[in-house]
């Protein structure tokens, strides 16, 4: 009887290891810690370099973080330390200095996005500042659809948008007012500027119509 009961055991723990050993392991895999869209491809510290834009040198990048994001939609540069800019003519030429606290640099887009204490100064003595500047390279167009400030040797306008080609010789501010000084008679007394009520609210940028701008010089 004690005979029979050890082989009824021993057949019960052969069953129970034929069972274990036939159990496939699962392997447990945990989801990705950073999702693909938050990988950079460069990541670059104490920048100060020359950019070229067909083979030749177009600006100089001075800032303290710099990323190249391909995986973001639309792909992008990231400045979010500070951006400080010149910018060359075809001939080396500083034409202008463009500083800000945050830029984003849209390389397919070819447009840039300067946010935050925007100041740019060109070397005609022309002064500009504004919360919000983008840069238009296909259009060779600036704008701002916030509040915008300019100063030149010759006069002072200030307005809810402005717009003006790349290199500020031509340009318009809607909703403005301001002074200038009359060139031409030696007359130093001011005239005061004021343009029709603006029409350029909405936050993305909206065509100005000629009511709504100042004479370009």
């Amino acid at each position: 009887m004690l005979r029979k009961s050890l082989k009824y055991l021993l057949y019960i723990l052969l069953l129970c290891l034929c069972s274990f050993a036939c159990t496939e392991e699962k392997e447990h895999i945990a989801p990705a810690i950073y999702p693909r869209d938050s990988v950079a491809m460069m990541t670059s510290y104490g920048v100060n370099t020359l950019i070229s834009d067909s083979g030749v040198i177009k600006y100089r990048i001075v800032t303290e973080r710099w990323e190249v994001n391909q995986a973001r939609n639309p792909s992008r540069w990231i400045f979010d330390k500070g951006l400080f800019m010149e910018q060359f003519d075809e001939k080396f030429h500083v034409e202008a200095y463009i500083q800000c606290d945050t830029a984003y640099y849209f390389d397919q887009k070819k447009l840039w996005e300067l946010r935050g204490r925007v100041r740019v100064r060109t070397t005609d003595g022309l002064r500009f500042s504004s919360e919000e500047l983008y840069w238009d390279q296909s259009s060779h167009e600036l704008y701002s659809n916030k509040f915008s400030r300019l100063v030149t040797p010759e006069r002072e306008m200030q307005g809810s948008y402005f717009v003006s080609d790349e290199r500020m010789t031509r340009y318009s501010i809607s909703n403005s007012k301001g002074s200038f000084v009359k060139g031409g008679m030696g007359n130093s007394e001011k005239d005061s500027i004021l343009t029709a009520p603006d029409t350029t609210k909405a936050k993305k940028r909206l065509p100005v119509s000629p009511s709504a701008r100042t004479s370009p010089l």
